[in-house]
């Protein structure tokens, strides 16, 4: 089976099981949801969501997550991986957008990127969910999955997401991304397929006998 092949069956399939998947991380607009995509790296998007519930009630815009100040913003979040950094991550980049950028989220790459915590897949994320820019943020479950499934080679995000746009009609990129991680979460996890045992890696390898071993990013 061809590459192109696999990403037509693997396009069809994910748009009968979720049409309209949503965006994971609860937020009320542009800024929560940065915020919210900053701080689930290395934390699960329940644990986030869990504690911005609080933290959002009190600081859902960047003037009042500046008035917050750093080590309050730390007592919302210390449940997380990295709270330390992430809380003055937070603080540092809602002073930005306040004085740089009119109290507003950028709305291009450059400047998000700009924005302390702020890497290529937040940005990303932002790009396409807020402004609807059409992007392909890739996290582990897409970097793993996209090995598992014949679509790229690369052993770093910045190749998936390139040999990915590169398969997919550009339409497609804003919801796929969220449709790969809803699959990989659900049917094939890191642990609970190797390659071989859920519905997609089966219908795309029938012959796949061995486990498949990914490269990690």
């Amino acid at each position: 089976m061809k590459k192109s092949e696999r990403a037509e069956i693997i396009l069809k399939e994910l748009n009968k099981l979720y049409p309209s998947p949503p965006i994971p991380l609860d937020h009320t607009n542009a800024f929560t949801l940065l915020v919210a995509v900053v701080l689930s790296a290395q934390s699960t998007d329940k644990k986030v969501n869990e504690l911005t519930k609080k933290l959002f009630k009190v600081a859902d815009t960047p003037q009042k997550m500046v008035e917050l100040g750093v080590s309050k913003i730390y007592e919302y979040i210390k449940q997380l991986g990295l709270s330390n950094q992430k809380s003055k991550n937070i603080y540092l980049l809602s002073k930005l957008i306040v004085n740089k950028f009119n109290y507003q989220v950028p709305n291009s790459f450059e400047d998000l990127e700009s924005l302390p915590g702020v890497g290529h897949k937040t940005a990303s994320v932002i790009m396409s969910q807020v402004f609807n820019i059409p992007s392909f943020p890739v996290d582990t479950h897409i970097h793993r999955l996209s090995q598992r499934w014949g679509l790229t080679k690369g052993d770093n995000v910045r190749q998936t997401e390139k040999d990915l746009k590169n398969l997919f009609p550009i339409s497609e990129w804003n919801k796929l991304h969220l449709q790969i991680i809803f699959y990989g979460r659900e049917f094939c996890t890191a642990r609970g397929c190797d390659g071989t045992k859920c519905l997609m890696c089966r219908t795309l390898y029938p012959n796949r006998k061995k486990k498949f071993v990914c490269k990690k990013p």
